[in-house]
């Protein structure tokens, strides 16, 4: 029986990475996945499906939808009022066509620390990377691996960061979202600096090889960049409150609380600075709702496979032999992670699923709760991003009218490639200073 639950839970996942591939939606990939993993593995189905997947579909919604509720609003505030614009148009002016990359992953990184959704920072982006890289004559192929490194790498794992990849981890251990000190800071560092170098490099000898701006087949009418009314300076306003209020009361209040505040406030004093710019604010509110629902929705979605899977024979072997490695405990968690995030390619999806699991566990063996929270937060943004991870599609295929063929090997390095070795850093230099 573990052989079949073990051959079962391989099946499920290659299955659920194709049929994403092959345009699939997340949701119903995922309960045809999870079947297969209850049936190789015998559990009872209506047991599978009705218990463990809905309950780990609706934990997750219910622990996590006031604050991607919030934070989709706030996101289409910024976009509707051409904040988020001004901050992606700043980063073109400091540092020119000619450094596109560089203009991309910074615009990213800024929008997204500041709490903004991935998938508006994506949608928002794209037409001012296509003028970049159009300008630049650098490969298309090359733009959604620009926009995911500079969303979902080293800003949702940086101590300080709203993203609840950073947050998840402070509900398990009783930390902040700073947790992991000066160690979590420099690899966060070394993800943007490694990650940068990697894009350059590809671009670059793309260009060698003759590459120049072309657009994918069928890729229909071409992006048109807009100009936005807000200044820089008050577009960052909203950021700053966001970022370092959620900071500041999170040293007095529950996390999730000091986000749901920040973002409360946030959302007032960008109204009041926008209110001009802003056409329609009932459709931007209807509007971040249903973005709101939809994104949470296809997380709950991999949540509930990963709940079904986590209930199988072979997921408590590996778990158990994972937490059994003496005098590695910290590189235990970081595997587990890792290849939790990869089964349910989420990285929310996988700290929603492990870390209910294993933080006991560890918390039991005495290791310092901040290396672990830090750890945990790095280690999800591994092999979270796998082909069927539901940004990644949404970001190839549906922003920027690509294909998985052309543009996935280069998002592959700076979001996989790049971060699995730099968590084996951490976990070696947690272990020795924690």
């Amino acid at each position: 029986m573990l052989l079949l639950s073990y051959l079962g839970l391989l099946a499920g996942l290659s299955l659920l990475v194709v049929m994403t591939m092959r345009g699939i939606g997340i949701i119903v990939s995922a309960i045809v996945c999870a079947i297969v993993v209850a049936v190789t593995s015998e559990m009872n189905l209506g047991e599978a499906m009705l218990k463990y997947y809905m309950n780990g579909f609706t934990g997750f919604f219910t622990t996590w939808f006031p604050a991607i509720l919030l934070g989709a609003i706030f996101g289409r505030l910024m976009d509707d009022s051409g904040a988020a614009l001004a901050i992606a148009n700043k980063s073109k002016q400091v540092l020119g066509a000619k450094r596109a990359i560089m203009a991309v992953v910074g615009a990213g990184a800024i929008l997204t620390y500041g709490g903004v959704s991935v998938f508006v920072v994506g949608f928002t982006l794209y037409p001012i990377a296509f003028e970049l890289f159009r300008s630049a004559n650098i490969a298309h192929r090359f733009i959604p691996a620009s926009i995911i490194f500079g969303s979902i790498s080293f800003t949702m794992v940086s101590p300080g960061s709203p993203e609840i990849q950073n947050l998840i981890p402070t509900t398990y251990f009783g930390t902040t979202a700073t947790a992991g000190g000066i160690i979590g800071v420099l690899m966060a560092l070394l993800i943007m600096l490694a990650g940068g170098y990697a894009l350059k490099y590809m671009a670059n000898r793309a260009a060698a090889n003759g590459e120049s701006f072309d657009l994918p087949e069928g890729y229909g009418e071409e992006a048109v960049s807009k100009e936005s009314l807000v200044s820089f300076l008050n577009a960052i306003i909203p950021l700053v409150i966001l970022v370092g209020g959620f900071n500041l009361l999170s040293h007095y209040i529950s996390v999730i609380e000091a986000l749901l505040a920040a973002m409360v406030a946030s959302l007032l004093i960008g109204y009041v600075l926008f209110r001009k710019t802003i056409e329609a604010p009932g459709k931007m509110i209807s509007e971040g709702s249903e973005n709101a629902l939809i994104a949470i929705s296809n997380t709950c979605a991999v949540v509930g496979f990963g709940a079904v899977a986590a209930q199988s024979p072979a997921f408590a072997n590996i778990v158990a032999f994972l937490t059994d490695m003496p005098g590695l405990e910290y590189a235990g968690l970081a595997v587990a992670v890792t290849v939790i995030a990869g089964i349910t390619g989420s990285a929310s999806g996988g700290l929603g699923i492990a870390l209910p699991i294993l933080a006991p566990i560890y918390q039991g063996m005495g290791l310092d709760n901040g290396a672990m929270h830090r750890i945990s937060a790095i280690a999800s943004g591994g092999l979270d991003s796998l082909p069927h991870n539901g940004y990644v599609v949404t970001t190839i295929r549906a922003i920027c009218k690509e294909t998985h063929q052309r543009a996935y090997p280069a998002a592959f390095v700076v979001s996989v490639l790049i971060p699995l070795p730099v968590l084996g850093i951490a976990v070696l230099l947690y272990s020795i200073f924690a």
